[in-house]
């Protein structure tokens, strides 16, 4: 038995899980942050993945340090290439694809709006193309983000999945027509056709390996493996920050029950407790305190483009019908991340291991939090 199928072992059999053995998934964006840790949980879980994306961009990358290129047939491409991607999914044949693949920075949106739009947009409408011709797929889902919301910044309360789409910038917006276009294809072509399409709308995401730009842990780690003083731009901003595997988790459960019954397939805020919506501040706080060695925080109104002040996510939807629950508080999520960039600061060929200790903690967890 090798290591990956112990570590499904040690998951406990979740049934989700269990369901992926031996089924064809495609994963778009495999090589990012999220992408990566996804097609680990896949490939030990039993799956035959195949992942679709650009290289990695940049060094150090989690894609590269994980070890999974030799573990799923991993395809170099772009997700604007209409051609490349059908000849994909005639190769292949997926039964559940998992569309992640995306320009995801929002400073960088504003940089570069035209390929952020080329991107998120004609991305989304080339992903629903293919399945569209596909015959093979049972099971779609989007993965958008929690700003595709008309953000009304004096609204105090959580958005829910009913309230108008319309992202302010490039990024958001973009976002928000990822959304209406897979809407649009449901309706006029998905339903018909019998495939269950979902979306999820995932909150902030921290975890070991996003080692990208313009991100508040990501920015920490780089200032305190480098002896500075961490600066964080919007401190008072409020964000539903989660660790990585809390919406992995949730994709996956939603594709493998939309797959059984595609009465289920719909759009899906997946987010933490309201209690763990933290100001930016809050969480350099805590990333401080678990670090220690002396790590501290200072406020830098550095200017910039507008991004939003506050955003927090009503998950009821998702809870009462999957009977999802977060596993790890937000202090718990910071404290695991520090734990894997101490790790591989220290040494970085123990990342396959760590991934692999941390994916088994928090499936031991997510047993406990949904018993």
């Amino acid at each position: 038995m090798g290591a990956g199928e112990r570590a499904v072992e040690d998951m406990g059999g979740l049934m989700e899980l269990d369901f992926y053995r031996g089924k064809k998934v495609l994963v778009t964006g495999h090589t990012g942050f999220k992408g990566t840790w996804l097609t680990k949980i896949l490939a030990d879980a039993g799956a035959e993945v195949t992942g679709f994306a650009l290289a990695p961009a940049g060094e150090p990358a989690l894609w590269t340090l994980s070890g999974m290129a030799g573990r799923i047939r991993s395809v170099e491409g772009d997700i604007r290439d209409l051609g490349a991607l059908g000849r994909i999914f005639e190769e292949v044949q997926p039964e559940i694809v998992l569309h992640l693949a995306a320009q995801p920075i929002v400073r960088t949106s504003y940089a570069e709006p035209v390929y952020t739009y080329e991107t998120n947009v004609m991305g989304t409408v080339h992903i629903c193309e293919c399945v569209r011709k596909s015959r093979s797929v049972r099971s779609f889902l989007n993965v958008t983000t929690d700003k595709v919301y008309e953000n009304r910044e004096e609204q105090a309360r959580a958005y829910r999945e009913d309230e108008p789409l319309d992202g302010y910038d490039p990024y958001s917006n973009s976002k928000s027509c990822s959304e209406l276009v897979t809407h649009s294809y449901r309706k006029s072509y998905f339903d018909e056709l019998g495939i269950p399409v979902s979306t999820a709308r995932a909150g902030n995401v921290i975890g070991g390996g996003d080692f990208a730009a313009d991100r508040i842990i990501p920015d920490c780690v780089r200032a305190v493996t480098a002896g500075k003083t961490i600066a964080v731009r919007n401190p008072n901003s409020v964000r539903p920050y989660q660790h990585v595997l809390e919406p992995l988790w949730a994709y996956l459960m939603i594709a493998a029950q939309q797959y059984e019954d595609p009465s289920l397939a719909g759009a899906y805020n997946v987010g933490p407790d309201e209690s763990d919506c933290l100001t930016t501040g809050e969480l350099a706080e805590l990333f401080c305190r678990a670090w220690g060695e002396g790590a501290s925080w200072r406020a830098e109104n550095a200017g910039g483009p507008h991004e939003a002040n506050f955003l927090k996510l009503d998950c009821s939807k998702l809870k009462n019908t999957f009977g999802w629950r977060p596993s790890w508080c937000a202090q718990t999520a910071v404290g695991k991340t520090v734990e894997w960039s101490k790790e591989w600061a220290s040494d970085p060929a123990s990342v396959p291991a760590v991934m692999e200790r941390q994916i088994r903690e928090f499936f031991s967890d997510t047993r406990g939090a949904s018993a």
